[in-house]
């Protein structure tokens, strides 16, 4: 059995996290298993499920700068005691850099560093960043990516291998009783709903969202916002959404685990991104034959299904409200085989990884 090191910041209900539950859940891991290596020190919503799969997770020292030197010798003395590792699969862009740069030290063979983005966070270890993006090349010596844009924006002119978001279609899968069920529920019957599913924080934008919003309650008082997920701009954004009294009009959902449900609840999925790899949920949101407006900062490789347009982030609240008012009585579900044969579907996909992760035991 090949037992492979993956490692993330934790393990919670996140796209890049989900996916990669995907691709577990369906690899042969009587031949393939994962283990997980967290920067978190508390545990993470998929942890359970990953001991139950046959996996282990290990907790590591934050990546803050003033911890590298704890840091350093943690991983120095784990890789001592996991002799068992000959792959590495860091996906925590260009601070993949420190995870793999103690690999290489301790001899590991295969180090991957995985992209998955198109742009760097602007938080307080941004200029950090951008100097690890800078050597990254210098540790890792496999490279993989989510798309083309994320790949060379990382990896600048190195050859990599891409690996399709993939997800549990079948979940997904448009539903009219399902829909009901959760508009009756969430109490939006009769009502235009617009949906965003995203982490609270400057890449994904709510704040703009919550200006087209704004227009879009001006041509339909009946709309509704709402917005699942949970992050350090929420506290910001409720006090917008309170600034322009429409409290009674954007609900927000927190973190769920109904996601695949959600979607059947919405009529438009929108998504004013500042930069993305390939959005899971916008994947998630194709595969439930929802229209989709995103912004153009989201890689056009995202697409697969009719009903996705894209519009610039120079245009206006008002323009994008148009836009989005325009899909409100788009049929669904009238594409299903269509969209289960995407290459974003886990059923076909998984085997790519398989075969990657096999490549290296030839």
């Amino acid at each position: 059995m090949i037992r492979i090191l993956q490692v993330v910041n934790n393990m919670h209900r996140a796209g890049l996290e989900t996916m990669l539950m995907n691709y577990y859940r369906n690899i042969d891991r009587d031949k393939i298993q994962f283990d997980f290596l967290t920067h978190r020190p508390e545990k993470s919503d998929y942890d359970e499920e990953i001991v139950s799969l046959g996996g282990n997770v290990y907790y590591a020292p934050r990546l803050y700068p003033q911890n590298y030197p704890a840091y350093f010798k943690w991983m120095k003395n784990f890789w001592k005691e996991h002799p068992e590792y000959r792959i590495v699969h860091s996906h925590i862009d260009a601070m993949s850099y420190l995870p793999l740069l103690t690999a290489k030290e301790a001899g590991i063979p295969v180090r991957i560093a995985h992209s998955h983005n198109t742009s760097i966070d602007r938080d307080f270890k941004y200029l950090l960043k951008q100097y690890f993006r800078s050597y990254l090349t210098k540790v890792a010596n496999y490279y993989m990516a989510c798309g083309e844009e994320a790949g060379r924006f990382l990896f600048g002119n190195k050859k990599f291998k891409i690996l399709p978001n993939a997800i549990e279609a079948e979940k997904f899968i448009f539903s009219q009783e399902v829909r009901m069920r959760k508009r009756d529920e969430l109490g939006l019957n009769g009502k235009f709903v617009i949906g965003h599913v995203g982490r609270f924080s400057y890449q994904k934008n709510q704040k703009f969202l919550i200006k087209i919003f704004e227009q879009i309650h001006l041509k339909r008082q009946n709309a509704i916002l709402i917005l699942v997920g949970v992050g350090e701009k929420e506290k910001e954004i409720r006090k917008l959404v309170k600034a322009k009294n429409l409290n009674k009009y954007v609900l927000f959902l927190g973190k769920r685990n109904d996601v695949n449900e959600l979607y059947q609840a919405m009529d438009v999925f929108v998504m004013p991104s500042f930069f993305e790899g390939i959005p899971v949920v916008g994947i998630e949101a194709q595969f439930a034959d929802l229209p989709c407006v995103f912004s153009d900062k989201v890689p056009k490789e995202v697409k697969f299904n009719n009903n996705i347009s894209f519009i610039s982030l120079m245009a206006s609240a008002e323009k994008w409200a148009s836009q989005i008012v325009g899909k409100e009585y788009v049929s669904r579900g009238i594409n299903k085989m269509e969209i289960k044969n995407s290459r974003y579907n886990i059923k076909t996909a998984f085997s790519i990884l398989e075969n990657y992760y096999f490549h290296f035991q030839t």
